[in-house]
């Protein structure tokens, strides 16, 4: 990747519904010549969507939390892709040390996140943290 590719990624990421044109203008390349670098992106995997952001309370979820799961072993819900298709689940991350993997959730309600609980227990050891705030939402990849 070069200077051009992160300048194209760096607009992207901050609005990816520009168009070549528009892009083109901003980055100071021909439109084909961008929408030839953007289709390499996301042949490549760079760019690897293209997303809304949801704030999941203003959505109905006011209660967000991240889960640790400790599972390991056949019942694991990383082995588990219903489980994962879970709506409530918003983000799994696959983790090193005791835990096998971080939920990042979001309920509609506290009856919501205790039956979420009761829910994954079978699959292992859950134990939650509630999100109090989120100061950095999202953050882009710059280069």
């Amino acid at each position: 990747m070069d200077a051009m590719d992160w300048a194209l990624l760096a607009e992207l990421q901050a609005d990816a519904r520009l168009s070549y044109s528009e892009l083109s203008r901003r980055v100071h390349l021909s439109a084909p010549a961008v929408a030839e670098r953007v289709r390499r992106l996301e042949e490549s995997g760079v760019v690897a969507g293209y997303h809304a952001r949801i704030d999941p309370a203003l959505a109905g979820r006011q209660v967000n939390a991240m889960i640790r799961m400790s599972c390991y072993g056949p019942l694991c819900v990383l082995r588990s892709p219903e489980v994962l298709a879970w709506p409530e689940i918003l983000q799994v991350d696959r983790v090193t040390g005791d835990t096998c993997c971080l939920l990042r959730i979001a309920t509609t309600s506290m009856t919501a996140f205790e039956e979420l609980i009761d829910r994954l227990a079978p699959h292992g050891q859950p134990s939650s943290t509630m999100i109090l705030s989120t100061p950095v939402p999202w953050r882009a990849v710059t280069g």
